[in-house]
């Protein structure tokens, strides 16, 4: 696996010094196969690889693990470098870690870890990702289930200030190459960060950063109207507010990152290189496609059987159902209508039941069950003669959906200009 020559943080300053009009593309590594087609599509077009992990996705077994795969850092590490060299692949490669911080995985935001124990956990699991040789953290301390509403400005540019240091700390204890930072989240202040408070924002934190000296972030996170439920983006793109935050973000020599570019129109997509949005990420979509690229190969082989085959069923469809439906992971993607649905509802609606599937399948691959049946799927694909390699069917559709990132972004040969 190649190692990045440049650090995020030049790779913005190239990108603005040489106006070149790209936006960066974030990947959700939702799974080993969206990993192997980030990889492989990346090897063909030429372009620099971001994965963007989560801590409900990757972190430290002692913090409770993710699920994806169950890796920690290290082994999701190792994982993405054994398929980079499956693959071929040898161009740019940033490990990233997103939305990093305290109360930031699902269980310590439930049950609202006081603000001391989750700041040390936060710290545990950056420590983890230094070890592990991320190149990007987010530092987001804008969760806090202690604060009634959103948490204060000061509030979190103390909380960042504190999580830098700590981090820059580490990378000299542990004689790092640079880590780049990303800062904020499209939740910060609520809906539609105003241009004021964005660069109040900049402004205050930049200045504390240098009184300590401290490195200033690679990215800025803003919220554009982006907001993804179910497999559809509901929010409302606002390119005057984006063409506002993005000006104020190079003004002060730092890229600006859009969260939620799922399931974005085309042409709206098409926008984002010329509007100045440095880099956007795209995670769900991925897992989504992977999810139903495999409902639709079970329908072919339940079709197959049910015709006179006497191969046992797979029942991967019943079996991956049941095991996204008692996940509980569908309640944070329902859109506001559907709130009120339960368990029991959605249980009793088999459309609905097969839409949540298709929005949280990806959280349950790693299930003992889930694996069985897919492996299963998989052997009766292939001996009735429906799929030659049904892995790489499924791999082919989760590259076609991010193509179109791709050229939308203007991303096809980028390494040229950063290596």
């Amino acid at each position: 696996m190649s190692k990045p020559v440049r650090s995020l943080r030049e790779v913005v300053s190239i990108l603005q010094e040489k106006d070149l009009r790209t936006t960066l593309l974030g990947i959700g590594p939702m799974s080993e196969v969206v990993i192997r087609a980030t990889l492989e599509l990346a090897r063909d077009m030429d372009f620099p690889v971001m994965l963007i992990a989560s801590r409900n996705q990757i972190d430290s077994i002692s913090l409770g693990g993710g699920y994806v795969m169950g890796w920690d850092q290290k082994a999701f590490s190792q994982a993405i470098q054994k398929t980079a060299d499956e693959v071929g692949f040898d161009g740019l490669l940033y490990l990233c870690r997103d939305h990093g911080g305290p109360w930031q995985r699902d269980g310590e935001k439930y049950s609202k870890l006081p603000a001391e124990e989750a700041m040390r956990i936060a710290k545990a699991s950056y420590l983890a990702d230094l070890e592990a040789g991320f190149n990007l953290l987010h530092i987001d301390p804008t969760k806090d289930p202690h604060c009634d509403g959103t948490v204060p400005m000061e509030t979190v540019i103390e909380r960042t200030l504190e999580l830098i240091e700590y981090t820059e700390e580490q990378v000299q204890r542990l004689n790092l190459a640079a880590v780049s930072y990303e800062v904020g989240t499209e939740e910060t202040m609520g809906g539609l960060i105003s241009p004021d408070a964005f660069e109040q924002f900049i402004v205050e934190l930049l200045g504390e950063l240098d009184k300590r000296s401290l490195p200033h972030p690679a990215f800025i996170v803003g919220q554009t109207g982006t907001l993804v439920k179910m497999d559809r983006n509901v929010g409302h793109f606002d390119p005057e507010a984006a063409i506002q935050l993005c000006q104020i973000a190079r003004k002060h020599g730092l890229g600006f990152k859009e969260h939620n570019a799922d399931y974005l129109p085309l042409d709206i997509l098409g926008m984002h290189p010329e509007l100045d949005i440095t880099s956007a990420n795209v995670a769900p979509e991925f897992g989504v496609v992977e999810t139903k690229s495999l409902l639709k190969l079970a329908a072919q082989e339940e079709q197959s059987i049910s015709d006179g085959s006497v191969l046992e069923p797979s029942n991967f469809a019943s079996i991956i159902q049941k095991a996204a439906l008692e996940s509980g992971r569908w309640k944070k993607w329902l859109v506001k209508e559907e709130a009120h649905l339960t368990e029991d509802d959605i249980a009793r609606s088999p459309e609905k039941l097969r839409e949540i599937t298709a929005v949280c399948g990806h959280y349950v691959f790693d299930q003992e069950d889930v694996l069985s049946a897919r492996g299963k799927l998989y052997n009766n694909l292939m001996a009735l003669k429906i799929a030659d390699s049904p892995m790489k069917n499924i791999v082919d559709a989760v590259k076609e959906s991010m193509v179109k990132y791709v050229g939308a972004f203007s991303l096809r040969g980028l390494n040229s200009h950063l290596i």
